[in-house]
């Protein structure tokens, strides 16, 4: 194909409508034609990246293999597309702000005066059409971040109007996701939001060429044509997407409802066929006819908002249809763990994650959570803090070190088994002291995870301050919790397992960020094996 093609994904209504979704899924189809795809995320916030946002605030925080800290919605592409995202996938206002704030002191517009337009579109433009420049894809998908009509997408939608007039017809189209909502006192699906968001829309100058209308009803023929009469668009591009019971379906809906179609008819795009969608359909029917079912306790301090732990949901549902089971994933948080509610709370756990997270709150649940595991031998997986709290709780109830800690919990703690490392000390600026992105490691044959990986060297991707200390390695492996994997250029220690255990692992890594539904990542899938050997041990005592 001689030039890129651009989608443009915009949002109206009301947020939260799964533009990420769609996005993913219309990427999914066109891919399985054969298309090279990607998806970019802009995001109309003024952080530079989300990686200092609160998990309430705005979901998890995604990392790539080149170290970017990105949008959750990026999760979701790489899930869909099984293809790396990077740097250039994520864009957000605070990035392009400071982009052309340094090209203005740097003197590259002398004599000019910095605008929004030209200066901040033309900044936004050049970020839109990386990937398309980089030669690696056919179709470029742009999710613009937000709500059309906010003040914080204006120089977006600006941005995509210029672009479009720039790209030539055939070879950009814009897809508007809207909301129409049922009345249950009317008793009907009303279309006035999505007439009066398109209208906003086209005041910025941009005509919807299809609209995706989320809905909890099907949409009557009558209403997609008043749709496509009042929203001036054609009759085949009103698409329905209606609740899912998985996200993975969405696919397939969107499929029915003729959307590859319409875009590569808008496109200049060849129709060869149908997609190939065979993988894809035997990983939804092993998600769909589970043989059996566990129930996994996530114990996380952000609970309340299951997006905060996103890709980790995520990759269970992979491991589960890998393995046909369902898993049962009950959310615990981790300051309502106390010594008098635990045994309650973790009695019917087929197996235990303790989940990332920064800061002190709710860490002694954590670490009760470990021990539980530990003492009870229920499979056991520590993700970034909860490897690290494994260490701290087995250096605590096992070497006998009372006061073990991090130093992120206390600074003078006298068992500094987790510390910062030394270059890391003397930077302030909190990016600056990450590890961030895909690093090595090494796994020791004969381990566990060697076993689970089948290779000697993998590449997962970090988000996190503090290490294992190195200093207390050989004390902590002498009473039994054996570091299996460690980084070859630095020595820290990745992976701790403790052999005694029927399945006790700790990863200084994110594994649920390399979880696709075409590659189900060799942890979870392990993990969820060990939960249901667990319930079948337990169910076969209580029978005896």
């Amino acid at each position: 194909m001689a030039k890129t093609k651009y989608i443009f994904v915009t949002g109206g209504v009301t947020s939260s409508l799964g533009k990420g979704i769609i996005a993913a899924s219309l990427a999914k189809l066109l891919q399985s034609r054969g298309y090279r795809t990607t998806i970019q995320k802009l995001d109309p916030y003024i952080n530079v990246d989300p990686g200092t946002l609160n998990p309430y605030e705005h979901g998890e925080c995604y990392v790539t293999d080149d170290g970017a800290e990105t949008d959750l919605d990026l999760g979701h592409y790489e899930r869909f597309l099984n293809v790396p995202t990077s740097q250039a996938n994520n864009v957000t206002t605070g990035r392009i702000y400071q982009s052309v704030i340094e090209k203005e002191r740097r003197g590259e517009f002398l004599g000019k005066t910095v605008q929004v337009i030209p200066h901040i579109t033309n900044e936004i433009k050049e970020r839109i059409q990386i990937l398309g420049k980089s030669g690696n894809y056919d179709i470029v998908i742009t999710e613009i971040g937000g709500t059309v009509g906010d003040i914080e997408s204006l120089p977006y939608i600006e941005s995509v109007r210029q672009l479009l007039w720039e790209l030539g017809e055939g070879n950009g189209m814009v897809i508007h996701l809207t909301l129409v909502p049922y009345l249950s006192a009317a008793g009907e699906l009303k279309t006035k939001p999505t007439q009066h968001s398109v209208k906003t829309l086209m005041e910025s100058g941009i005509k919807a060429d299809v609209l995706v209308c989320r809905t909890e009803h099907e949409l009557s023929e009558e209403l997609r044509h008043k749709l496509a009469l009042f929203c001036n668009v054609k009759r085949e591009a009103v698409i329905q997407s209606i609740d899912a019971k998985t996200i993975y379906d969405v696919p397939n809906l969107m499929l029915q409802e003729g959307l590859d179609t319409v875009v590569m008819k808008k496109l200049d795009l060849a129709d060869d066929g149908m997609p190939d969608l065979t993988r894809w359909n035997k990983f939804l029917t092993k998600l769909k006819n589970p043989k059996s079912e566990v129930t996994i306790g996530l114990v996380g301090k952000y609970v309340e908002l299951q997006d905060s732990y996103k890709s980790i949901l995520e990759a269970f549902i992979h491991a589960g249809a890998e393995n046909e089971i369902k898993v049962n994933v009950e959310s615990i948080h981790s300051e309502h763990i106390t010594e008098k509610t635990i045994a309650e709370k973790f009695k019917n756990l087929d197996g235990i994650l303790v989940a990332p997270g920064f800061g002190d709150r709710g860490i002694e649940g954590k670490i009760r959570a470990v021990q539980y595991a530990r003492e009870h031998n229920v499979p056991f997986l520590g993700i970034c803090l909860g490897m690290q709290m494994a260490v701290i709780e087995f250096s605590r109830n096992v070497l006998g070190l009372d006061s073990a800690n991090s130093t992120e919990m206390n600074p003078n703690t006298a068992s500094p088994v987790i510390n910062l490392m030394e270059a890391q000390k003397d930077i302030t600026d909190k990016g600056g002291t990450m590890r961030l992105g895909a690093w090595e490691c090494e796994l020791k044959e004969e381990s566990k995870v060697h076993d689970i990986y089948e290779k000697s060297m993998i590449l997962e991707r970090h988000r996190h301050r503090y290490e294992f200390n190195n200093d207390y390695k050989e004390r902590l492996e002498n009473a039994g919790l054996i570091a299996t994997g460690r980084n070859p250029k630095t020595g820290l220690v990745e992976i701790v397992e403790l052999p005694s255990h029927p399945w006790f692992i700790g990863v200084q890594y994110h594994p649920e960020y390399k979880s696709t539904v075409a590659n189900p990542h060799p942890l979870f899938v392990a993990f969820v094996k060990a939960a249901l050997i667990f319930a079948e041990n337990k169910q076969d005592a209580t029978m005896a």
